[in-house]
């Protein structure tokens, strides 16, 4: 953060709804390609611009490159790194195989999932608050998955696994980001992903049609100025604040996949999705005000 740099609160909303607007329509195009090519090449191809735009972020950061590379935890930040990069593949699989919507609708409950991690992971503590709406949000999701409906897949495993493995994820930024920076965390997270993906890539190549090079190179490009976006997001707003604009891709990809792909919004499904979201809204909500109170009893504290 530069020199005099003020936070602006209406630019922040801005920033954070035009970068989900934009990774609404990089799902949408996930989609459209992950129906035609292997998903572990579509990531590959994904990657390679997302680890570009890692490497020139931190060339331009404070210390250039040495600095994002200086890790205290080089583990943990592979480890974050080779976790990212096998869960996109998998949630490319799911858009392509169970549907755009009912996939967005079970990411939803990332909140709540992390939540529930955080007591054996973190040794964080749930009060009775947060177990109920973390089993009200659960519920949702069966609610989604209509188990006993003539509409399941067993394929819904696919969004359970992408969601399960984004809370995950989303843990072990916590751990590191005791002991390194934001940027040395996005920089790993580029490069180790793009480094596993071309090694992984290669067994899975298929030829890319010259009609479809569009929507690869828009694929890339939406990643990057999403990403830019929500970096900018984060500049001017907390992340408690980020988090329920998060749903509105949600929304948006939902609406994508009725109108391009004609999938079908069903009751079960919208009841679940709106379960999950006030379940998962609720959680984050919980998690800030505890946070605010501990801290200030920390600053009261002789």
């Amino acid at each position: 953060m530069s020199v005099g740099f003020m936070k602006s609160t209406p630019l922040g909303y801005a920033f954070a709804i035009i970068a989900f607007t934009i990774f609404s329509v990089q799902d949408a195009v996930s989609k459209h390609l992950g129906m035609n090519y292997p998903p572990v090449l579509v990531a590959m191809f994904r990657y390679w611009a997302f680890a570009a735009f890692a490497i020139l972020l931190a060339m331009r950061a404070r210390g250039g490159l040495r600095a994002a590379v200086a890790t205290k935890r080089p583990v943990l930040q592979i480890a974050r790194g080779l976790l990212l990069a096998a869960q996109i593949p998998i949630a490319i699989s799911a858009f392509a195989k169970v549907g755009l919507a009912q996939s967005q609708a079970i990411f939803a409950a990332g909140p709540l999932i992390v939540a529930l991690l955080s007591v054996p992971i973190l040794g964080e503590k749930v009060g009775w608050r947060r177990w109920t709406a973390i089993g009200v949000g659960l519920c949702g999701v069966l609610l989604i998955l209509s188990p006993s409906g003539d509409q399941f897949s067993p394929l819904v495993i696919l969004p359970i696994a992408t969601a399960v493995m984004g809370a995950l994820y989303g843990l072990m930024t916590r751990l590191v980001s005791r002991v390194d920076g934001p940027m040395t965390s996005f920089f790993y997270i580029g490069t180790v992903g793009a480094v596993a993906l071309s090694i992984a890539g290669p067994f899975f190549w298929t030829e890319i049609s010259t009609a479809d090079w569009k929507w690869m190179i828009l694929l890339c490009c939406t990643g990057i100025a999403g990403h830019y976006l929500l970096i900018k997001a984060y500049d001017n707003l907390d992340a408690v604040a980020v988090q329920p604009i998060t749903y509105l891709q949600l929304v948006l990809a939902s609406g994508i996949a009725v109108v391009v792909f004609g999938e079908v919004l069903r009751v079960n499904m919208v009841i679940g999705a709106a379960i999950v979201v006030g379940a998962g809204l609720f959680t984050v909500w919980r998690e800030n005000v505890l946070a605010r109170r501990n801290a200030l009893n920390a600053s009261v504290d002789p």
